[in-house]
């Protein structure tokens, strides 16, 4: 998997989010019960052995008003006890500590889950909060899609043709030889989405809990907005993370558990289906038809997201969640379409974008941009002779990745060999006959 880093994100649903979620101020506006989070910070207490009010609103991404009425629940309970005062810059702090009895009970509640985190989002709310930020916008232009592939070789109706596709808010599948660009390209259109959007650290589907947030997909920004005060009751809910939209990128490893919420009995943690993860981002399933399952059985997966726009997710025993599915889902093949599907399915994937081979002048404009990326000088000269002598004379197709992987393989001998300065015919020879199979000994 992969994240895109791009710094103009901005958070520019903000208010809308914080009318949704504001931050709760009690119990109830957690949308949790007083007893399911006694035992997750049971949970916390028999895991760090004493905290004070300052580290659970931390570990817990509460508030202190919150936190207090849970604690005043336990005390009165006999699960925890005040372990007396700590020194704190502006005053003291009371420390917090687990009874036997609340010992035992953390003991109780990790044999059922073993989670231990921030306070989970309720799902419902988090099926609002979904649609709110809502990856399918309709408002990506022409000038847009020009500045988020600024750079790529591609065509003027290539860029139109994925601007649409990426507008309709159906999936996209991208076909062509391998080394086209196909990944290259797709991950990039992440681009089109600047704006922020806020991800839960968990949510709870009845009791249990399911982590989202995955800091190897979800890249955090810095939300000046919101403060860190133990009694704030103003702002958004602290249990959501301001992050730039995702993208999830998968290929052949891809399984179909992956793409369930799976249980971990060893962890006695759930974790959360990729495409959960991926929701108002991007999903890319790339080397379609390379995975261990038969492509019509992953295909078979999506038809009813891609039309209904949700997701039914197992959480085994017989239970089912309903989520929505906002994402755009898109799938990169080197493979002939028609082979992965048939015609009556492939029409329910909307847009199929073609990429194929360059033409010679395209060809030309990739190599000056990797020389200048390897800050050796563009010789056009060389470029003529590697077109004429090498491709031409061997009927090799021009693919896009083959100038940067001959320009490296050919610095990688002139440095072996104490050289340095413009680049040699022979040396380009050179990386050709190591870098294309040679069939000559037959």
């Amino acid at each position: 998997m992969h994240v895109i880093n791009d710094s103009d994100a901005y958070p520019s649903n903000r208010n809308a989010v914080q009318r949704l979620a504001p931050q709760p101020c009690t119990i109830r506006e957690t949308g949790l019960t007083d007893s399911f989070l006694g035992e997750l910070v049971c949970k916390h207490l028999f895991d760090a052995g004493v905290l004070d009010m300052s580290r659970l609103v931390d570990r817990l991404a509460l508030t202190g008003a919150v936190l207090e009425e849970v604690l005043a629940f336990l005390r009165k309970d006999g699960r925890i006890e005040v372990l007396g005062q700590v020194s704190q810059t502006g005053g003291q702090s009371l420390r917090y500590g687990l009874t036997e009895r609340g010992r035992s009970a953390a003991r109780d509640a990790l044999s059922r889950s073993g989670y231990i985190g921030a306070a989970p989002f309720p799902v419902s709310t988090y099926r609002s909060l979904i649609k709110l930020q809502t990856i399918h916008h309709g408002r990506i232009n022409a000038n847009d899609m020009r500045n988020a592939l600024a750079g790529v070789v591609l065509t003027e109706e290539m860029l139109d043709q994925l601007g649409v596709a990426m507008n309709s808010g159906r999936a996209i599948m991208i076909y062509g030889p391998a080394g086209t660009g196909k990944t290259y390209v797709s991950s990039r259109l992440i681009r089109l989405f600047a704006e922020a959007i806020w991800v839960p650290h968990a949510i709870v589907i009845n009791e249990s809990v399911i982590e989202i947030y995955d800091p190897q997909v979800h890249q955090r920004l810095d939300d000046n907005a919101q403060q860190n005060n133990l009694m704030l009751n103003e702002g958004i809910d602290r249990r959501l993370l301001c992050c730039k939209r995702p993208i999830v990128i998968t290929g052949g490893e891809l399984t179909m558990e992956q793409l369930d919420v799976r249980f971990d009995p060893s962890t006695r943690q759930y974790q959360a289906a990729l495409q959960l993860k991926a929701s108002n981002g991007l999903f890319i399933i790339d080397d379609m038809g390379r995975q261990r399952m038969a492509p019509a059985e992953l295909l078979n997966r999506w038809i009813v997201p891609m039309e209904e726009k949700r997701d039914f997710l197992n959480l085994g025993g017989g239970r089912h969640c309903e989520l929505p599915f906002d994402l755009v889902l898109v799938f990169s093949t080197n493979l002939n379409p028609l082979e992965l599907a048939d015609e009556a399915f492939l029409r329910r994937i909307g847009y199929k974008v073609q990429f194929g081979y360059l033409k010679p002048e395209e060809y030309e404009k990739i190599w000056r941009q990797e020389s200048e990326r390897l800050g050796i000088s563009y010789d056009p000269l060389l470029v003529r002779y590697v077109l004429q002598r090498l491709y031409a004379y061997e009927g090799m197709p021009l693919v896009p990745c083959h100038p940067r992987d001959l320009l490296n393989m050919a610095l990688d001998r002139q440095r072996y060999m104490g050289g340095s300065g413009s680049l040699s015919p022979k040396e380009l020879e050179w990386a050709w006959n190591n870098y294309f199979v040679q069939l000559n000994f037959l």
